[in-house]
């Protein structure tokens, strides 16, 4: 077998069957400048969807009496705004025998009722809004001894003191504590829930300490070996740990 029969018999082309969304422009009326312009219009509202469009021009559903077509310039007309007439669909012999002079397949009438179709320009994509910043209040900074009575509390961030806290002095907040000196009241870290808020402190001698509701008074903490000294208090497993600093 020679190399030119052996290429003869290898297939070249397969046939298959697609099913295609094609574009149907049925024609009410026989006038070229009303339709140029309605075109236009619908074209303005969604230029894309009319790039390229394949087209079927079905002139079966034209009421009787609205005489000859120009199909060359019917095509010509759709072709100016971005529709690609592949074949019309017709039953008048006058129709169809333009369509065959020009080459343009001839598809039967159809008895389906086709659905109206408006152009929609593909919705631009929003960019997802940025959910909003958590507001985060600086850190409170207090200078001066907190006596005896007294509640300083640091909402929505962090506590700092930086000398001694008496006893019955109270501080709070809804993040860390930091003690830079003796800590003899209460402290309670973490106070609307933040199981990750830790107490700082330099030395050890509260009456109560708390984070997140979980919380230890002067009688358990004096049993604690860092009693007294630097240390760090956290909350894991639903129980306070110190360790020191």
């Amino acid at each position: 077998m020679s190399q030119t029969e052996s290429l003869d018999q290898a297939p070249v082309f397969q046939l298959k069957g697609s099913m295609l969304a094609i574009t149907v422009l049925e024609l009410a009326k026989n006038n070229l400048e009303a339709l140029d312009r309605q075109l236009a219009a619908k074209v303005a509202q969604a230029p894309n969807f009319f790039s390229n469009t394949p087209l079927v021009l079905a002139l079966d559903k034209m009421p009787a009496g609205e005489g000859a077509i120009d199909l060359p310039g019917l095509m010509r007309v759709c072709r100016q705004h971005g529709l690609r007439t592949l074949a019309i669909r017709a039953s008048r012999i006058e129709d169809i025998a333009a369509a065959i002079a020009i080459d343009l397949p001839v598809l039967p009438p159809s008895g389906a009722r086709e659905r109206p179709i408006e152009p929609v320009e593909a919705e631009v994509k929003k960019k997802p809004e940025k959910p909003p910043e958590p507001v985060v209040k600086p850190t409170r900074i207090i200078t001066s001894p907190v006596r005896g009575g007294q509640t300083v509390y640091a909402e929505g961030g962090d506590l700092v003191v930086m000398a001694a806290v008496s006893p019955g002095a109270e501080l709070m907040a809804d993040g860390n504590i930091h003690v830079y000196g003796p800590m003899r009241g209460r402290a309670l870290a973490g106070h609307k829930g933040n199981t990750k808020a830790r107490i700082f402190c330099q030395q050890l001698s509260a009456e109560l300490v708390s984070i997140a509701g979980k919380y230890k008074v002067s009688e358990d903490l004096r049993r604690d070996p860092l009693w007294g000294t630097g240390v760090q208090i956290s909350l894991s497993s639903d129980m306070l740990n110190i360790t020191r600093l």
